[in-house]
């Protein structure tokens, strides 16, 4: 039997599998989820072993498990780390979901569940691939090693440490994630590169309680309206980022990337008008895809302070919090971000203030995968042989922590094989995947392991 036929054979069971992967809640930021994050890390074991990988194994430096499986009978073909993520972000705000988040509904076409996208569905196709080849041949064209953690969420804490205690198990030719992201749909598309990360939660007080606004309204500081304040400081008038340091390092676009965005001819009206938003906020003289791609963000992702329940309550609060996130464009160093932000945050604060600034140790580096790279090259040809028609590659403005950590600790470089698309509501309520792209999926990664076996290790 071929591959081809085995999949189509056993496409309803594997579907039917990832429906119930996906209904685990497997969210690696809250304790409350822990069961399901040991639940799906040992449902990944399970089929690991199940499908004929060796040396399955939980790999753990004090978070969430990663799974490890490996087949390595091809001597002499390139191996291959395969890496997806089985944690996913918390459902909230429930009310907004229209079925139950970890109960996936075929709706359409569509898998509406959290972690249908982002990664469940895109890291089941890889594995499934993995299984037909085995299944249908007994054997790979190349030899594949497969990580899976779960702390991608909460920006791959244990990674580092695992990378350094493993590296040898580790050791590959080249990385190859099922995390990522296609364009659009009907638009073959590859992505080339990724923003970095780093983050800060901030504590501003005034006093040392909340005080009544008529008895001391005026002499004491307003911890809410100080912190707005302070934060109103980091970007001028025009947008643009106004923290002295924050672009050190920071390198620019290429001439191919440049081409790429043109390439694609962008309809910025409609970009705007699918997430009932309107244009003005960007900072003057970036075009927008760069701005997406490439350009370091600073973003205010929560503030709480004060009385924020029913009715009225004329309080001073006395503290304020807020949390802040940094995308980074490529080049720069997310311990420096943090400090040039920490440092501006300081020097602005007002001296009838107290800030504290917690550090929650995440970061990573922005990733460009090199133009020229062999296995990028591979993958294209897949791609366009799948979809008929040449890729175009793309950025990934969130953050895939995983290929910086792989280049500095592994000396790898990523290639992305994706098969989520941009526009399925991923972090958000009604999160969903196309049944499409399973199956265009499973036709992309079965070829992929014959087409990687052409090239030298």
């Amino acid at each position: 039997m071929s591959v081809e036929s085995w999949v189509a054979e056993n496409h309803a069971r594997l579907l039917d599998e990832l429906l119930s992967f996906i209904r685990l809640p497997s969210v690696s930021t809250d304790p409350a989820y822990a069961q399901g994050i040991r639940d799906a890390a040992a449902l990944l074991r399970a089929r690991f072993e199940r499908i004929g990988l060796n040396s399955v194994q939980y790999l753990n430096e004090g978070g969430h498990d990663a799974v490890y499986g490996e087949w390595l009978g091809a001597p002499g073909k390139p191996t291959l780390l395969i890496y997806g993520h089985y944690d996913v972000q918390p459902p909230d705000p429930l009310e907004l979901w229209e079925t139950p988040p970890f109960e996936p509904t075929i709706r359409a076409g569509h898998i509406y569940a959290r972690g249908a996208s982002d990664d469940k569905s895109p890291l089941w196709i890889a594995v499934s691939a993995i299984e037909a080849w085995l299944a249908a041949e007994g054997r790979l064209p190349v030899n594949v090693k497969v990580l899976i953690e779960g702390e991608e969420e909460i920006g791959s804490r244990s990674l580092p440490g695992i990378m350094r205690r493993h590296g040898e198990l580790l050791a590959a030719d080249v990385l190859v994630s099922a995390d990522g992201g296609r364009w659009r749909p009907g638009r073959p598309s590859v992505n080339t590169n990724s923003r970095g990360l780093s983050g800060m939660e901030i504590v501003l007080r005034t006093a040392a309680r909340d005080l009544h606004s008529g008895r001391f309204g005026g002499p004491v500081g307003n911890a809410a309206m100080t912190l707005a304040r302070l934060l109103a400081t980091l970007h001028d008038e025009h947008g643009r980022i106004a923290v002295a340091g924050f672009f050190d390092g920071l390198q620019r676009p290429g001439n191919r990337d440049y081409a790429s965005m043109d390439e694609l001819g962008f309809d910025e009206a409609a970009f705007f008008a699918e997430i009932g938003a309107r244009p003005g906020a960007m900072e003057p003289g970036v075009r927008l895809l760069e701005s997406l791609w490439f350009r370091p963000t600073l973003e205010v992702n929560g503030m709480i302070g004060g009385y924020t329940g029913p009715g009225g309550k004329t309080v001073i609060p006395h503290e304020a919090s807020a949390k802040l996130t940094c995308r980074l464009g490529p080049g720069q160093d997310p311990k420096r971000v943090f400090e040039a932000v920490a440092a501006h945050l300081r020097a602005h604060c007002p001296a009838f203030a107290d800030l504290e600034i917690l550090d929650p140790h995440d970061g990573a580096r922005a990733y460009v995968v090199p133009e020229d790279d062999p296995y990028l090259a591979v993958v294209e040809r897949v791609i366009e042989e799948v979809h008929g028609r040449r890729p175009v590659r793309v950025g990934v403005g969130g953050t895939l922590p995983i290929s910086s950590m792989a280049k500095e600790a592994l000396g790898l470089e990523t290639v992305m094989l994706s098969y989520a698309v941009a526009d399925e509501r991923i972090h958000a309520p009604n999160e969903f995947f196309r049944l499409s792209s399973f199956d265009e999926g499973l036709r992309a990664w079965t070829r992929l392991f014959p087409a990687m076996a052409a090239l030298r290790p």
